[in-house]
């Protein structure tokens, strides 16, 4: 089995997180989408909700879908890195394939991540183009690892954002960005209220 390991802050989980995971299987890229949640410890990342209530949302979209799950594994009281949770994965289904699905936005400056190098000699990456980015200059940047490399084309990124719908949870627009059971826990729990 091929399985895709799907990290991010998820705050809140929107629609185009869950796009992205249909769409990779959908096109046969992986058989099992695992979305993992970073944990509220890694210092790069502020104002985040409380973990429980993050995997709690991002849990509403994978119930729906036989072949996603959502992973508790950096959920804890110290710093989980890119690499522990792959190496993680790759203990927990050692028959299996592990993807790393990333966006060319992370992969611009991966070697800068902790044992990024290591990350990019020893698994598969999942690669979202973004519009922004030039793919075929990371791919330059990273030639020797190139065959780790599958880019993903043909899905339709917009520019939505974390703080575009943090900021305007109660706008038609944002509504629409969620998942409907998503954005009733979000009402439900006074998320994201000022």
């Amino acid at each position: 089995m091929r399985i895709g390991i799907f990290g991010g802050s998820f705050n809140p989980p929107h629609n185009m997180h869950k796009d992205i995971a249909k769409f990779i299987l959908d096109n046969n890229f992986v058989d099992k989408v695992i979305f993992v949640p970073t944990g509220s410890k890694y210092k790069y990342k502020n104002n985040l909700l409380p973990d429980n209530i993050r995997y709690d949302m991002v849990k509403l979209i994978t119930d729906k879908y036989e072949n996603m799950d959502v992973s508790d594994y950096e959920l804890k009281d110290h710093v989980i890195y890119t690499c522990d949770t792959l190496n993680y994965f790759k203990t927990e289904y050692p028959n299996d394939e592990i993807y790393f699905i990333c966006g060319t936005d992370n992969l611009s400056y991966i070697d800068a991540w902790k044992n990024g190098i290591y990350l990019l000699e020893n698994y598969k990456f999942l690669i979202i183009r973004r519009e922004t980015d030039d793919y075929d200059e990371l791919v330059k940047k990273y030639d020797k690892y190139k065959d780790n490399f599958i880019c993903v084309d043909g899905l339709d990124m917009n520019n939505l954002s974390y703080n575009t719908v943090r900021g305007n949870i109660n706008d038609q627009k944002t509504k629409d960005y969620l998942d409907k059971d998503v954005y009733e826990y979000i009402v439900n729990n006074n998320l994201y209220e000022e």
